[in-house]
Formats: structure tokens, sequence, C-alpha cells
């Protein structure tokens, strides 16, 4: 399993950031039984400004956003692994032969100021981001009602599997 992770800004995590990476990837591939455990994940730790000029330039929104999403599976239906070929070059690393997962991006502005907001811990929010974006990348979304309901479902599910709690 392979994590690149990159912070544009100053900040310091209090915590370890690639063990988190790690125990969210793994908890979320084995709750949706992908069939593929080596993975690569990029992760950016960015600002709202940066975050909202790529918000910009690949949804055509012009602001600031939580976290981003950039899958690199366009999956028929979420979770579905069926087009994925083992080895295929379209979507295992030719060096490491891992899975790519896609790409996530994160506002550290946004996840403080939405810590605060909901009241629970910066480590907490940053877990949320990150697995509500592995999810995406595994086909997920929340355009509606049921989607949305179901996603949430998995995200809690994931969380408090490995105790990450509102009160932590």
């Amino acid at each position: 399993m392979t994590f690149y992770v990159e912070n544009e800004t100053e900040e310091q995590f209090e915590f370890n950031i690639e063990e988190l990476i790690k125990s969210l990837t793994l908890k979320v591939l084995e709750s949706e039984s992908v069939p593929f455990k080596d993975v690569t994940l990029n992760v950016t730790f960015t600002d709202d400004e940066s975050i909202r000029e790529i918000n910009r330039d690949f949804r055509e929104i012009d602001k600031a956003t939580d976290v981003l999403s950039f899958p690199a599976i366009d999956f028929p239906s979420a979770g579905d692994f069926s087009l994925v070929e083992e080895g295929s070059a379209d979507y295992f690393d030719p060096d490491t032969k891992e899975l790519i997962l896609g790409d996530i991006m994160i506002s550290l502005e946004r996840a403080h100021a939405q810590a605060e907001e909901y009241g629970h811990s910066f480590k907490r929010e940053i877990a949320f981001l990150i697995t509500h974006s592995l999810l995406h990348l595994i086909g997920y979304d929340h355009m509606t009602d049921e989607e949305r309901r179901v996603m949430e479902g998995k995200q809690e599910a994931v969380l408090q599997a490995l105790n990450i709690t509102r009160e932590n």
C-alpha cells in the first residue's frame, strides 16, 4: 500500500497522518470487500484558496470546499470492481502493481472550521473527510437523499469501527 501525502501548508499534524490514512483506507477496503488490498492513494492537504481554484477549474464551482475527490476508476456502480482487470495499465501502477484509487485534496482551513462548528476534534474531522473521499474514490456519491443516507451510514460505520468518535 502506497500513500503519497503532500502538505502544501505550514501546519504540522499533532497525530500521525500517514497511520490515520492507512487505517482508514484498510477499513474502507475491508468494509466494502474491495478485491484489491494493494492500492496507491494521493492525499494533498492545502488551504482554502488553493482548493477554491481546483474546485473552480474542475467543477466550475468558484468557492472553497472541504474536500475534493478525483477517482482513478469510473465505476459502473458504487464498489463494483468488475471492470478492473488485474494488472491493467489503466488501473494499476506499472512499478508497484498497486491499484490506483485516485487523489484526495483537503482544505485544512475548512477542516479546522468544521471541527469547531461540529464540536469535535480536528483529527476526527480529517478522518471523516478522508473516509468520505475514499468512498467517492470507490464509486459512492451523495447526489440523492438515498445516496447521501447510504454514504453517511458507511462513513459512520468506518469511523466507529476505528473508535474515531465525536468525543475524541
